[in-house]
C-alpha cells in the first residue's frame, strides 16, 4: 500500500512513530535556533509525554544514531544528542513547505514528468528513492513513470548524499498537458484522491480541538508530525480536478492557527528544561 492509499488512521500511526516525533520536535524548535546538544532525558521525557515507553525511546535514539541521523556525545554521566548535518539538511528542506502559507498550491497546468529505473544491483536504494519522490509530490502513473504538480527541482530531490548516483538514472521534463488530455483521470490514476481528502478531514477534525497530551511541547511535536504526514500525503493536487470544497486551505489555516498558539509556550518550556540542566 502506498502512502497515498493508506487510511488516515494508518498515516497517523506512521506520524506518531518515535523517530517521526523526534524529527518533528527538532524541526520546530531546535534546527537553526542555536541550541546545544540535548540531554537524553530531554528527549526521553518528551517521548514519554507522547506515550512512548522509555525502552522504545532509547531504542529509537540508538537506531537514529546508527542511521546517521543523530550524533551521540557524553558529558560526565549524561548522554546528549545532536542532529547530523544530513538530518539538518533534510529538516531545512522540509521546512520550506512546512512553513509555507500555501503548501498545497502550484501553478495551474504545470507538471513534472520523471522516468527512472533502479537496476537490480541497487535495489537497496528503491525504498529511499520512492520515499523522496513521494515527499517531492510525485505519484506513479505507470511502471517507471512518475508525475508531480508544478515544476520540481529533480536534481535537488535526487541529489542528496544518501542517494548518490540516482540522479544519473533519471530523466525529468517540465510538461504541460496537450489538448484532449483527461487531467481528471490522470490525477485520480496517480493518486488516491479520496484517501487524500480523508487525510485532510482527519487533520482538521483532530486539530480543531487539539488532543490532550503532556504540555505544549508535546502538543507542538504531535502537531508537526501530523502536519508532515499530511504534506507527504497531498503533494498539492490541483483543486480544479478534485471536486467541490477541497479541504486543503482549511488544513493550512488550522495548522497555522494551532502552531502559532502553541509555539511560544513550547519554546519557553524547552528553554526552562535546558536551563535546569545547565545547558543554556
Amino acid at each position: 500500500m502506498t502512502e497515498a492509499a493508506a487510511t488516515a488512521e494508518e498515516l497517523s500511526a506512521a506520524a506518531h512513530r518515535p523517530q517521526s516525533l523526534l524529527l518533528s520536535f527538532f524541526g520546530a524548535l531546535v534546527v537553526d535556533f542555536g541550541l546545544p546538544p540535548l540531554p537524553s532525558m530531554t528527549l526521553l521525557d518528551l517521548l514519554g509525554d507522547l506515550g512512548v515507553a522509555e525502552a522504545a525511546a532509547r531504542a529509537t535514539l540508538k537506531r537514529m544514531t546508527q542511521r546517521g541521523l543523530l550524533v551521540r556525545g557524553q558529558v560526565g554521566r549524561t548522554a546528549e544528542y545532536a542532529l547530523t548535518p544530513l538530518a539538518e539538511d533534510v529538516i531545512r528542506e522540509a521546512r520550506e513547505r512546512v512553513v509555507s502559507p500555501t503548501p498545497f498550491d502550484h501553478p495551474a497546468d504545470e507538471w513534472t514528468l520523471l522516468s527512472y529505473s533502479v537496476p537490480e544491483s541497487r535495489r537497496d536504494l528503491r525504498h529511499r528513492v520512492r520515499a523522496r519522490l513521494s515527499w517531492a509530490g510525485f505519484g506513479g502513473v505507470r511502471d517507471g513513470l512518475w508525475i508531480a504538480p508544478g515544476t520540481v527541482d529533480v536534481a535537488a530531490v535526487l541529489g542528496r548524499s544518501d542517494l548518490a548516483g540516482v540522479a544519473d538514472l533519471a530523466d525529468a521534463f517540465a510538461a504541460r498537458p496537450l489538448p484532449g488530455t483527461d487531467l481528471d483521470r490522470l490525477v485520480h490514476r496517480a493518486w488516491d484522491v479520496p484517501a487524500v481528502r480523508r487525510a485532510h478531514t482527519w487533520f482538521i477534525e483532530t486539530w480543531s480541538s487539539p488532543p490532550r497530551v503532556g504540555g505544549s511541547l508535546a502538543q507542538l511535536t504531535l502537531l508537526g508530525a501530523d502536519w508532515l504526514s499530511l504534506l507527504r500525503t497531498d503533494p498539492g493536487l490541483p483543486a480544479a480536478h478534485l471536486g467541490p470544497d477541497w479541504p486543503a486551505a482549511v488544513s493550512s489555516a488550522t495548522y497555522r492557527r494551532v502552531f502559532d498558539g502553541l509555539e511560544p509556550a513550547a519554546r519557553a518550556a524547552l528553554e526552562r528544561g535546558l536551563r535546569a540542566t545547565g545547558r543554556i
